[in-house]
């Protein structure tokens, strides 16, 4: 890694930002895609923009604690709005751009949130519709006025117009930046982030300079980033993991975030990026791998052939790495030949050629997914971590791995087990609790421990293998113990399966809700001239069904017959993150899903 630790010199995360600005001024560290134009903004510009915008909200009345919140999709404004809240004293809190007026008003409600940026139209509009509601709203700045050139209502302005408050605001209290950045403490809460909300109401993580700053050790100690890498911005800025990649690692290592122009553009974004380092959470890595393996079904009997064999060598290859061992001169060469000709492409299409590794976390992935990719050539780690303890608790390192892990306690962090097998994290990084839920505190963190809810396991050499969630853990009406998401990962391993709820607590079997993945079952269905309408009678058609069952029996093949699904239904709707069953990092609720679909369910077991 190059240059210094800068986390180890300064004690609040505002003072390291500020020397990044102070002596990398020219260098580039973000880009940003607009109208197909990769623009380039430098340190300098990021303290420039923060600066402007923290003091346009001191001018509009900004103290110290009070709350700015952000609803926007990932991009330079959302950069530069959350340092200006954190140099200034404030907690930055995110709001996913998918959240529902309702949502937008608990997260008001419950913040207590006073200055609130909307990055459009649409984003306005979910706030105007409940602020008679929301009494602590002072006011509402838009990022993009798109539309919204007759605008004239007193609680709004534009970020054009907080940029020129924010001029005469420093021309009449020139320190005032620098004072604000000496007054922060370690202990001060300098973010919240809600939880996704898949067991209840959304809880108000507190998340301090002191959490921050030992994630960003913890993060180079895993990834050992360098000031030259090229970063992927894709990830909702409002989760933690978006935020520790693209705000606070770019911060320590200088390294450059690339912003795409839209969730629509990620696929092209990244293969004309070709980011250095690459982490997705599983839902990406799923959807790459169907990608791929409908266009291998799709190629002539030569291109699938080709294919295969590059595919056994880079596998063979593989095993040799992973056991630390050197590859023999002959496979390597042989493994060169057929990445030139076969895997190079598939790299390339996927955007992850240049990539030196690549991380996935956030939710359970099957083996066998982690395993391609490094058929392909390229090492993908697995990390273990919650918003609860600001991102990495577990992770493993380039020559300290074990797949179906997720690595072993970062440094700095310790890892147990209690006696029901919960997985209790101590480190740094474990926040000092719930905003304004004390009861909800002292459940998750007793003594400094923080109980995780989920269920693991360590081996003998100190790996951690997540089990599943407490919560979601199956017993079945014969007694049987069963993990879901094992299950579920295999399904979703499948190219026309985009999700799957596991049913059967206090059942006498297994049954199963599938979500397909519309773009290669639509596919399907118009290479067998099989006739549909829309998403909805394609997921009725028989042969779609017949298409699931299939896929289903492969997996119940690595099953004990206890575990195998015994019954299934299709989710006939098309859901997107708005939608009450996914969170916005693309998991489905369980609880909801069940709840929404028991007729469904009950279907299954009449």
């Amino acid at each position: 890694m190059s240059g210094e630790r800068t986390f180890d010199s300064f004690d609040s995360v505002g003072r390291v930002f500020q020397h990044r600005v102070d002596t990398n001024p020219e260098k580039v560290c973000i880009r940003e895609k607009d109208f197909g134009i990769w623009n380039e903004y430098t340190w300098a510009d990021w303290g420039e923009f923060a600066q402007l915008i923290g003091y346009g909200l001191k001018a509009l009345g900004l103290e110290r604690g009070d709350i700015v919140s952000i609803a926007s999709e990932i991009n330079k404004e959302w950069l530069f709005t959350d340092l200006a809240t954190i140099c200034m004293g404030g907690i930055c809190n995110g709001v996913y751009p998918t959240d529902a007026s309702n949502q937008v008003e608990y997260l008001i409600k419950d913040s207590g949130t006073k200055f609130y940026f909307a990055e459009d139209d649409e984003q306005l509009d979910k706030v105007l519709a409940i602020r008679d509601r929301t009494p602590t709203l002072l006011k509402i700045i838009v990022f993009d006025m798109e539309g919204l050139e007759e605008l004239n209502d007193a609680m709004c302005l534009s970020i054009d117009e907080v940029y020129e408050l924010g001029k005469a605001h420093r021309e009449n209290h020139p320190t005032l930046w620098l004072e604000e950045l000496r007054k922060a403490q370690l202990e001060d809460t300098m973010i919240l982030t809600y939880t996704s909300g898949t067991t209840g109401p959304p809880k108000g993580a507190m998340i301090t300079h002191r959490n921050v700053l030992f994630m960003m050790s913890c993060t180079q100690d895993c990834f050992r980033v360098v000031d030259k890498d090229r970063i992927l911005g894709f990830l909702p800025l409002a989760h933690v993991a978006g935020r520790m990649l693209y705000t606070f690692l770019v911060i320590e290592s200088r390294a450059i975030v690339h912003l795409v122009e839209s969730l629509e553009t990620v696929a092209h974004d990244i293969a004309e990026i070709e980011p250095t380092i690459h982490f997705a959470v599983p839902r990406v890595w799923e959807k790459q791998y169907s990608t791929v393996s409908i266009m291998i079904k799709e190629a002539t009997r030569l291109g699938r052939w080709a294919y295969r064999v590059a595919l056994q060598i880079g596998t063979k290859r593989a095993r040799f790495l992973k056991n630390a061992q050197s590859v023999p001169m002959y496979l390597e060469i042989l493994f060169q030949l057929l990445d030139f000709l076969v895997l190079g492409n598939v790299k390339r299409l996927l955007g992850i050629n240049k990539s030196r590794w690549l991380a996935t976390s956030a939710a359970p992935i099957a083996p066998e997914l982690i395993e391609w990719y490094w058929s392909l050539g390229k090492p993908m780690y697995e990390l273990y971590g919650q918003t609860e303890c600001t991102g990495i608790a577990t992770c493993n390192l380039e020559n300290d791995y074990r797949i179906g892990s997720v690595g072993k306690a970062a440094k700095g962090v310790q890892v147990e087990l209690t006696e029901d097998n919960e997985i209790l994290i101590q480190s740094p990084g474990v926040i000092k609790g719930y905003w304004n839920q004390p009861e909800k505190t002292a459940e998750t963190i007793r003594q400094n421990w923080l109980y995780s809810g989920d269920i693991g396991k360590v081996d003998s050499d100190g790996f951690v293998y997540v089990v599943d969630r407490i919560n979601d853990i199956i017993i079945t009406a014969g007694g049987k113990n069963i993990t879901p998401s094992e299950i579920e990962n295999q399904l979703k391993f499948s190219p026309y399966i985009t999700d799957a709820v596991v049913v059967g607590d206090q059942r006498p079997y297994l049954t199963c809700l599938i979500m397909i993945d519309q773009e290669n079952v639509m596919l399907y269905a118009q290479e067998h001239a099989i006739p549909f309408t829309n998403y909805t009678s394609l997921c009725h058609t028989s042969e779609v069904i017949e298409l699931i069952g299939t896929e289903i029996e492969r997996v119940n093949t690595k099953f004990a017959r206890v575990e195998t699904i015994k019954q299934f239904r299709l989710i006939d709707q098309l859901l997107d993150p708005e939608d009450e069953e996914l969170t916005p990092t693309q998991k489905l609720k369980r609880k909801v899903v069940n709840k929404k679909y028991s007729a469904l369910i009950q279907e299954m077991y009449s």
